[in-house]
């Protein structure tokens, strides 16, 4: 069984605690409409990064301006939509067994989406919350996760990240953290380990003071 020492854990949310996908498919199949795009195409890139950053990609000679505003507008309407907002099996769990434990949430969804979206699935919120008016950059930049371990007070070395989407996996990686990837969206972007889901991991207290991440 692998075993990954650590001292804190930074999690993202859509897709490894929460599972959003149906609402982020109504809105971005919405959207792609809007804007003459194929929706299958779009909803490939949009897992992990920020709206404005998914929208650069997508239209790359639009201003960003616009895609400020548009995203403004995105981020209501997503938190307005939590029908099919669940948690990802085994969340509940191992949020449950992080309590009193140094973790924080590391998400590119507003500080208003993450609580709303945390709250449909049932789940607390960890003490910690980077999110994406936190920070100047969109993951794949690792400024999320550096913040979220300083803020813990701990190096990059000591946290475990655990993420689902390629965006979030580079961002962990670029932070020079070990990365638990959860889900199949993450098992081909080569993560330090990989599970298919929450319910496999067993969180330990070490010896030295520290947590020990027990991959069963």
């Amino acid at each position: 069984m692998p075993v990954l020492p650590a001292k804190a854990l930074l999690l993202d949310m859509d897709g490894t605690l929460v599972n959003s996908d149906a609402v982020v498919e109504r809105c971005w199949r919405r959207w792609a409409g809007r804007h003459g795009l194929d929706a299958d195409e779009v909803l490939k890139v949009v897992h992990g990064r920020q709206g404005h950053a998914t929208m650069a990609v997508l239209l790359p000679d639009r201003p960003m301006a616009e895609n400020y505003a548009e995203n403004a507008l995105m981020l209501a309407e997503e938190t307005a939509d939590t029908d099919g907002v669940v948690q990802v099996p085994g969340a509940g769990a191992f949020l449950a067994a992080l309590d009193g434990r140094p973790h924080a949430l590391v998400t590119s969804a507003s500080e208003a989406l993450a609580t709303t979206r945390m709250a449909a699935a049932g789940l607390p919120l960890p003490p910690v919350m980077v999110t994406a008016e936190r920070v100047s950059a969109s993951k794949p930049d690792p400024e999320g996760f550096l913040k979220g371990a300083a803020e813990l007070g701990f190096g990059p070395e000591d946290c475990v990240v655990f993420e689902d989407a390629e965006v979030g996996v580079a961002a962990a990686k670029a932070a020079g953290m070990r990365v638990v990837g959860v889900g199949p969206r993450a098992a081909v972007h080569a993560p330090t380990v990989h599970v298919d889901s929450l319910e496999r991991i067993r969180v330990e207290a070490a010896t030295d003071g520290g947590l020990r991440i027990v991959v069963a």
